[in-house]
Formats: structure tokens, C-alpha cells, sequence
């Protein structure tokens, strides 16, 4: 499993369960590109600069909200590939305290294999976007109402 020291919640635990079920590159890509259709439709509204994830070769936007002391995250990339690693993270990390996501370590990509099948470009995506969501996160934590959006 995991060389991080905080297992992982059982949703992203669940993910990478799934990964290490595929055998090769090809099956990995399939299954983030079945995670890029299931990924529910982001507002255009939201697709703004601020929301935007900086340093990816693609565009991806996140966004967060506070529901019940857990997070719900909202996504999209014009990428497929990407997608699915937004919608991998989203799935994972959704209905999380802000907590709870800042003690996990992205090393967990090294768990599901994808690292070594992704291009050097979105496997940099993959970390921005997770620094992205856990940079939302601290919002949240410090109390910074400005991370919601309406």
C-alpha cells in the first residue's frame, strides 16, 4: 500500500484498488477515461480565472464548497485524460473534512501505477491539481469564506 504515513480514506483507498486491478498502461488509461465520463458537468459560471488550476499544459478548473464540515469539489479539463484525473481526485476527496485532505500525500498516485504511464506533463498536472484542492482546503480550515462559491 501507501508509503505515506495516514492511510488513506477509504474513497481514494477504493481508487487505488481499482488502478492496481489493470495489468498495463492501456487498461490504466481506460479506466481514467471511464472516471472523465462519469465526472459530473462543471457550470461554465465557474470556469474562471480564479478557479483555474496553474501549471498544467491543459485547462482545469476546480472549485470548492463547505457542505456539512465536508468538502464538495466540482471539476473539468478540456483534456480526457486529465478529466480523469480530476474526476479520480474529486471521487477520492469529496465528502472529506478539510482535514482529513490536508494529511493526505499525492505519493498515492505511486499506488495505483499511473505515475509511470503518465507523460511527465500530467503527472505535473496530476500534483497541481491535487495542491490545488488542498491549498481550497486550507481556506476552508483558516475559515477563508471566499474558497465558496455561490
Amino acid at each position: 500500500m501507501s508509503s505515506t504515513s495516514t492511510p488513506l480514506p477509504d474513497s481514494l483507498a477504493r481508487i487505488v484498488e481499482r488502478f492496481q486491478r489493470r495489468t498495463n498502461p492501456k487498461q490504466r488509461y481506460e479506466q481514467l477515461l471511464w472516471y472523465a465520463k462519469r465526472l459530473k458537468e462543471m457550470p461554465e459560471d465557474d470556469k474562471t480565472p480564479e478557479n483555474k488550476v496553474p501549471g498544467c499544459v491543459s485547462q482545469v478548473f476546480i472549485t470548492a464548497s463547505l457542505e456539512d464540515d465536508k468538502l464538495c469539489y466540482q471539476g473539468d479539463s478540456d483534456a480526457q485524460l486529465v478529466k480523469g484525473l480530476v474526476a479520480l481526485l474529486i471521487e477520492g476527496l469529496n465528502g472529506l473534512t478539510p482535514d482529513e485532505i490536508l494529511q493526505i500525500s499525492p505519493d498515492f498516485i505511486q499506488d495505483t501505477g499511473l505515475n509511470v504511464s503518465l507523460t511527465p506533463s500530467r503527472a505535473n498536472g496530476f500534483y497541481n491539481i491535487f495542491q490545488t484542492m488542498k491549498k481550497k482546503a486550507l481556506g476552508f480550515k483558516l475559515g477563508a469564506s471566499s474558497q465558496s462559491l455561490s
